[in-house]
């Protein structure tokens, strides 16, 4: 009985086929007539040259994207009169020295900065840690007067502090490249502001701190801060700003890897 359902309900199968076999069959005569060099594609390692027809043999090098960043070089030593003057141009690293200008990193590396600065050894005694007798100083009613304690109530003179300052830690916490960026963005500022500058060598030769301080002043660099590549600082250099107000002598490794 069964088998005479399924008789019944069998249809015969249609002629079908997916769609992507009927596109590729209906596609081939036309792909066959394309020649294989129209649709070949350029490989990776084609010069540039070829691919514009072209028959130099010289490949095109193309322009970086960021410029790199020239400052005049700057010279600590007088030179002589008799010497001529070169201009010295040397080439700044564009991503530390053209940052864009952040003021909300900068104004945060500072606030930090300055946090870490601070003490914070500032100490009150409360009432229970000055010294003094516990005993009520009047009984609590019959005088007409306010309510009072032992001694060491913060409402008397010469008694404890009522939340009184006590030491703690005012430094906070940057992210490593926040302060980094803070840096380049500093380093940017003072370059834009003309404020910074390259020298070939901080040897200085004499050892007098008024010499050194009227070659500042023919420069113009009133507020100084000197760093060196170098471990050291030169023992020259080191003498003559260490009496000297606003002008500092420090190496690349004090500031930690910050840029």
């Amino acid at each position: 009985m069964f088998s005479c359902f399924r008789l019944a309900l069998r249809r015969p199968p249609t002629a079908t086929r997916s769609l992507s076999t009927a596109l590729t069959d209906s596609l081939a005569p036309a792909a066959a007539s394309v020649p294989p060099t129209a649709v070949s594609r350029p490989s990776a390692t084609t010069p540039i040259h070829d691919l514009k027809g072209t028959s130099s043999s010289s490949s095109v090098v193309a322009s970086p994207i960021i410029q790199p960043v020239y400052l005049s070089m700057s010279s600590l030593i007088p030179a002589e009169e008799d010497a001529t003057e070169l201009d010295e141009v040397v080439e700044l690293d564009p991503f530390v020295f053209d940052h864009p200008i952040r003021r909300d990193v900068l104004h945060l590396c500072v606030v930090q900065y300055l946090d870490s600065l601070r003490q914070g050894s500032a100490n009150t005694k409360t009432r229970g840690q000055v010294r003094g007798s516990g005993r009520k100083i009047r009984p609590q009613k019959g005088t007409g007067k306010a309510r009072l304690g032992d001694g060491q109530s913060p409402m008397l003179r010469g008694g404890g502090r009522a939340f009184g300052p006590k030491p703690r830690d005012f430094s906070t916490k940057l992210p490593r490249k926040v302060i980094q960026m803070g840096m380049r963005v500093a380093l940017s500022a003072r370059l834009q502001e003309h404020g910074l500058g390259v020298v070939r060598s901080l040897e200085w030769p004499g050892f007098k701190t008024k010499d050194f301080a009227e070659r500042l002043e023919e420069l113009g660099w009133k507020r100084t801060l000197f760093v060196t590549g170098h471990d050291q600082v030169p023992d020259g250099l080191r003498r003559v700003t260490s009496n000297l107000y606003k002008v500092e002598s420090k190496s690349a490794q004090d500031f930690g890897g910050m840029v």
